[in-house]
């Protein structure tokens, strides 16, 4: 890790958390990104999302993320960018540590509303339904796409490569609060949003309507509570997490509070005596944005994880900031309208695990804004 610029602490013990940015370190050039695009009507609600202005640009949010990490700003989309409240997609971080880092994404479409204009694996899913109905991915449907996640876990684990594992999911913030509070974890207010203010009220209301539909009380396991809850990017990263893990493979989870609660439900699936392996080789990593941002608490709810599977949860920020640029769509993200998504903390962090500076991040990120202001 580059001593000018580490990465900064949100959790776990120092030992592990430095042990585990050696081996990503050592082999950053080499890590295998997932990039998993999912779809939840939950994103419908208004005013549960800003991952596109509307209900409507919000369907076309993952093809257009998944378009532009492989393709880039010169590129003419099929599917451009969704316009955003203020800024530009965090796919823009993205793309400028997988072109800087020569590293190539493998996109997996688990049921998204518009599919991406670029190559990707299918895997013939839906979206799930609103959270708020306790129906959203039903049991079967879950069990699949976990065991799925557990076949690509093993196999993956086999090369001995780091796994960079991001998402795309409009209205999985949500999702992800749901699935926590039925796993017992007390996260109201803890869990980010995409809105520059989260509506927590909103979100808590719609959770609160779908464990009551669910029949949930306390906490339930882990199945039955995606099954009600989720959206499809959890099951199979969950079953991903665990396999990989339980075979010795470091795992980088790019993103914030969706990715904790793919932990959570992975340490709830894990038998205790192999839950501190587990959380030693999954780090959660996001954006300084997201880390420090006054309305959530990443430390927070990775430290309530901790106590309710008896670990010490790694989690970790990127040094990324763009208070200095001349960008207005990149001073967005320090006034708090973009935070995270498409792996971009992750991402950003893998860079400076290579030994690469921000400040050619922040270069390249300001180079694709210009495109795409000409374009």
């Amino acid at each position: 890790m580059s001593a000018a610029e580490p990465l900064l602490p949100l959790s776990g013990a120092p030992v592990a958390a430095e042990r585990w940015c050696q081996r990503l370190a050592a082999e950053a050039s080499q890590t295998r990104v997932l990039l998993l695009l999912g779809g939840t009507e939950t994103a419908a609600v208004p005013g549960i999302s800003a991952a596109g202005a509307t209900p409507e640009s919000r369907r076309y949010t993952a093809a257009a993320d998944a378009e532009y990490l492989l393709r880039g700003p010169h590129h003419s989309p099929q599917v451009p960018l969704p316009e955003l409240p203020a800024g530009v997609s965090p796919a823009v971080i993205a793309r400028a540590v997988v072109e800087g880092l020569a590293l190539e994404p493998w996109l997996v479409d688990l049921g998204v509303p518009v599919p991406p204009a670029v190559p990707h694996l299918s895997l013939g899913q839906r979206p799930a339904r609103c959270l708020s109905t306790g129906q959203a991915l039903g049991l079967e449907r879950t069990r699949q796409l976990w065991q799925l996640g557990r076949r690509w876990g093993e196999r993956l684990a086999r090369s001995g490569q780091p796994i960079l594992l991001a998402e795309c999911v409009p209205g999985g913030t949500t999702t992800a609060l749901a699935v926590l509070e039925g796993l017992g974890i007390r996260a109201a207010g803890l869990v980010s949003g995409s809105q520059r203010q989260p509506d927590h009220q909103l979100k808590a209301r719609l959770v609160a309507q779908g464990l009551e539909a669910a029949g949930l009380q306390g906490s339930a396991e882990p199945e039955r509570v995606l099954a009600a809850l989720g959206d499809p990017m959890q099951p199979l990263a969950a079953g991903l997490v665990q396999a990989a893990a339980q075979a010795g493979t470091p795992l980088l989870l790019a993103g914030g509070s969706q990715m904790a609660a793919v932990l959570a439900v992975a340490l709830a699936a894990t038998e205790p005596s192999r839950r501190p392996e587990l959380a030693a080789q999954a780090a959660v990593v996001t954006t300084a944005w997201l880390a420090q941002e006054r309305s959530s608490n990443l430390s927070a709810l990775l430290a309530r994880l901790g106590e309710r599977w008896g670990v010490e949860p790694l989690g970790f920020a990127a040094a990324l900031r763009f208070s200095g640029s001349s960008s207005p769509e990149l001073q967005a993200y320090e006034q708090g309208f973009v935070k995270e998504g498409v792996g971009a903390g992750g991402l950003a962090a893998l860079w400076q695990l290579s030994g690469r500076g921000c400040s050619d991040l922040v270069q390249a990120c300001e180079q694709a804004c210009h495109v795409l202001r000409q374009t």
